[in-house]
C-alpha cells in the first residue's frame, strides 16, 4: 500500500510593502479597469532593499517549523528563478538560518515558474521511497522577486513572495494522488532572464505556450486514468497564476479536453471552480513558482464548504517550458492548515507605498546588483524598518563584502 504523501503545512511570506494598482495606473496613464477586471490584479508586493530571495525564503519557513519538524527534515529544495549567486545555492543559507540539521540534503532548483511544483513532486517521490527514514519530512521553498520594469506593459503583473511547503507521510492539508499526473515539455523561447539584471520575453508566445502546455499535460493526465471522466471529477481547479486573469483562458482550454462548452458557460464554471482560489494572489501580483500554493491557501480560505477528500486539480507551468497537471485530495485538517498560514493578516500588515517609493526601492536594489562591496540602508519608507523589523527576528540582507553576501537578524 502506497503511503499518503503530501503537504502538511504551508506558510507564505508576501513581502512587506504593497503598491496598489490604481496608483500605478494613474502614474503610467493606464486604464485601471483593465488591470482590475481583465488582469484581475488589485495590488502587488514589493521588497525593501533589505529583503532578497534568501531572506524571504527563511522568513516564510521560520514561523511554520517546530523543532521536531527541523530534526525530521531530510530534504530541502529551494526553487527560484531569482538566484542571488551563480555558484552557491540559496538552500545553504536557508539551511543555516533555519537551523536545519547538517545532514539535510539540499539543492537550489531552477525551472522558471515550474520549479516549485517539480520540487514538490520530486520530494514526494523521495518520501515514498526507502531512501529516507520512516519519520522523514521534506521542505520545499519557492522564492522569487521580479526585476525592474518601469513603463513596460508587463510591469503590472510583477511581484514578490516566498512560500514554504512542508511535506510528510501524514499530510494535514493536501494529499498528492499517486500516479495521477501528466507532464508536457516543449523547448520554447518565451520568457528569459539572460543576465542578472534582465527579465524579458514575448508575452504572447508565453500565453500560447502556457495554454499548449495545459492541453498537453491534461491529455497526459487523462491517459493515465482507468476510465473517462468529466470536468466535475475535480471539485475545484487551480491554475498557475502569473496574473489572475489567465485562469479564465486556462479554464476554457481545459474544458475543451472534456468536449468544450459555450463561452458563457465556461465563465460560470470558472467563477464556481477557480475564482475563489484567487483571493490572495490578486493582492500580491506575480509570485512565480509560489502561485499555485498561494492559490491553494486562497481556495481554502474562500470555501469553508470544502471537505476532506475533495479532489483539486492543479496546473503548473514554467517558461522554457515544462507543464504539469496533477491532482490531490484535501487532507483531514486542510482548513486549519490554511488558517494557520494567516495570509490575509500578513497582506493587511504590509505598508502601502507610493509609486515614487516603489521606484526608489527598485532603483536602489538594481544599482547594487553585481556590486562587490556595499551596505544596505534601512532608511526610508517612513521608518518601516524600525517599526516592522527591528527586534522582530526577521532575517535581513545587509549587503556584500568582497562579493560575499551578508545576512543577519533584525
Amino acid at each position: 500500500m502506497n503511503p499518503r504523501i503530501g503537504i502538511d503545512k504551508v506558510r507564505v511570506y508576501p513581502a512587506t510593502l504593497t503598491l496598489h494598482m490604481p496608483d500605478l495606473c494613474a502614474a503610467r496613464g493606464h486604464d485601471p479597469a483593465d488591470i482590475r477586471d481583465n488582469m484581475l490584479i488589485d495590488e502587488r508586493s514589493a521588497n525593501p532593499p533589505w529583503e532578497d530571495p534568501v531572506t524571504m525564503a527563511v522568513n516564510a519557513a521560520l514561523p511554520m517549523l517546530t523543532e521536531e519538524d527541523k530534526q525530521d527534515i531530510e530534504l530541502l529544495l529551494v526553487a527560484s528563478e531569482s538566484g542571488v549567486d551563480q555558484e552557491k545555492p540559496m538552500s545553504t543559507w536557508v539551511q543555516r538560518h533555519l537551523g536545519l540539521p547538517a545532514s539535510v540534503r539540499n539543492l537550489e532548483v531552477k525551472h522558471a515558474c515550474y520549479g516549485g511544483t517539480g520540487s514538490v513532486q520530486l520530494a514526494a517521490g523521495l518520501l515514498s521511497s526507502h531512501m529516507v527514514s520512516p519519520k522523514a519530512k521534506a521542505l520545499v521553498i519557492t522564492t522569487d522577486q521580479s526585476r525592474m520594469h518601469f513603463n513596460k506593459p508587463w510591469e503590472y503583473v510583477k511581484g514578490a513572495a516566498a512560500t514554504a511547503i512542508l511535506l510528510s507521510r501524514d499530510p494535514a492539508m493536501f494529499e498528492i494522488e499517486p500516479g495521477k499526473y501528466g507532464v508536457h515539455t516543449n523547448e520554447v523561447n518565451d520568457l528569459t532572464r539572460p543576465t542578472s539584471r534582465v527579465e524579458t520575453g514575448n508575452s504572447e508566445t508565453s500565453l500560447i505556450s502556457y495554454l499548449d502546455g495545459l492541453e498537453g499535460a491534461l491529455d497526459a493526465y487523462l491517459a493515465k486514468l482507468a476510465e473517462p471522466i468529466g470536468y466535475d471529477y475535480f471539485v475545484k481547479n487551480i491554475y498557475h497564476t502569473p496574473f489572475s486573469g489567465i485562469t479564465v483562458h486556462a479554464t476554457r482550454a481545459a474544458l475543451r479536453a472534456f468536449g468544450g462548452v459555450p463561452k458563457a458557460e465556461a465563465r460560470r464554471i470558472w467563477e464556481q471552480k477557480t475564482l475563489p482560489s484567487l483571493k490572495h494572489v490578486r493582492r500580491i501580483g506575480g509570485t512565480y513558482s509560489s502561485s499555485t500554493f498561494i492559490d491553494l491557501v486562497g481556495l481554502l480560505d474562500s470555501c469553508p464548504e470544502l471537505r476532506p477528500g475533495d479532489r483539486i486539480g492543479m496546473y503548473s507551468y514554467g517558461s522554457g517550458s515544462c507543464a504539469e497537471f496533477y491532482s490531490g485530495l484535501l487532507g483531514p485538517r486542510a482548513h486549519e492548515a490554511a488558517a494557520a498560514a494567516g495570509l490575509g493578516a500578513l497582506l493587511d500588515a504590509r505598508r502601502r507605498i507610493s509609486v515614487r517609493e516603489y521606484e526608489e526601492a527598485e532603483r536602489e536594489r538594481t544599482c547594487y546588483i553585481d556590486c562587490g562591496d556595499y551596505d544596505v540602508s534601512t532608511d526610508g519608507f517612513r521608518g518601516w524598518y524600525d517599526e516592522h523589523y527591528r527586534g522582530k527576528k526577521h532575517l535581513v540582507f545587509k549587503g556584500c563584502n568582497e562579493h560575499f553576501r551578508q545576512y543577519g537578524w533584525s
